[in-house]
């Protein structure tokens, strides 16, 4: 069923304040006949009698009383919104997504200079791998999300935000003088679906090493207290072992220059911006630092 619209309100408050039919159609330069079919066709779609004849004037019913109370609030709100939109000032809710590494590292400093910025707007974070999120994004559940190279970008719009330099750990007691030591290893990552599992993955593949099997875990202080405890190899971004100050815990092993580069890139759908998106996106420009 269809909500009233805001035109039908107006209609209806014109009436009110400008004393009957034909004062509110010339304020609002309309027809006689307009106004009186919109006033009936609301009256009909709420059920109720909004006016009564006394006198030969219109006066308000009961229910025209308490429609009048909602249609200048509704009224109102719309006027409001109509203003922020044209100045261009973010209001209201943007909900994001972001991987873990993103919340822990890179995000605090963004989002306070963007609350700061924008006190009017609530921001709601939801964490996930990269894959999980981009669906989170075309499902609508979330407006933007901040996810890693590589990823599928199709139907989707993307701003680069930050460049991540990966490291390889590994416990402090482990030999890893070159790659081909890492054969029969255990892989510590996240689930199926995480950029840098995919990453480490791919390059194993590469240098013809099969890992014995993979450990999943939900977080990077779980994933660097294993690998710390000797159970295995993980890949992580640097800036989250200066996060969790884990650095003087494990062995730090560089990879290859085209590995240890990973991209951290908004997205959001194709053609769907927002005042309160744009702002982040500006934020993101104006804070972006290389890794």
């Amino acid at each position: 069923m269809r909500n009233i619209d805001l035109d039908s309100l107006q209609i209806f408050k014109a009436v009110v304040d400008f004393g009957g039919i034909t004062n509110a159609a010339t304020q609002l330069n309309r027809v006689q006949s307009n106004i009186t079919t919109r006033v009936k066709n609301l009256e009909q779609r709420l059920g109720v009698k909004l006016f009564q004849r006394q006198g030969g004037k219109l006066v308000l019913s009961a229910d025209g009383r308490l429609l009048l109370d909602y249609a200048e609030r509704l009224l109102q709100l719309s006027s409001e919104a109509e203003a922020a939109l044209r100045r261009g000032t973010p209001k209201g809710t943007l909900r994001i997504g972001t991987l873990e590494s993103t919340a822990a590292a890179r995000l605090p400093p963004l989002l306070s200079a963007y609350h700061e910025r924008y006190p009017d707007v609530q921001m709601e974070l939801v964490t996930g791998t990269s894959d999980a999120l981009i669906s989170r994004v075309h499902r609508f559940d979330v407006e933007a999300a901040f996810v890693s190279e590589p990823f599928n970008g199709a139907e989707l719009e993307t701003q680069e935000a930050f460049v991540e330099e990966l490291v390889l750990i590994a416990g402090k007691n482990a030999q890893v003088r070159n790659a081909k030591e890492l054969q029969e290893c255990t892989i510590i990552a996240f689930s199926t679906g995480c950029s840098y599992r995919r990453i480490l993955e791919d390059w194993l593949v590469e240098c013809e090493i099969a890992p014995r099997r993979v450990l999943e875990l939900a977080s990077y202080h779980a994933i660097v207290a294993c690998v710390a405890a000797g159970s295995g190899i993980a890949i992580v971004p640097r800036s989250v072992l200066r996060v969790v100050h884990a650095e003087s815990l494990v062995q730090v092993l560089p990879l290859p220059p085209r590995v240890a580069k990973a991209r951290t890139h908004l997205i959001w759908r194709s053609g769907q911006r927002s005042v309160v998106l744009d702002a982040l996106l500006e934020e993101v420009r104006r804070n972006r630092q290389p890794a």
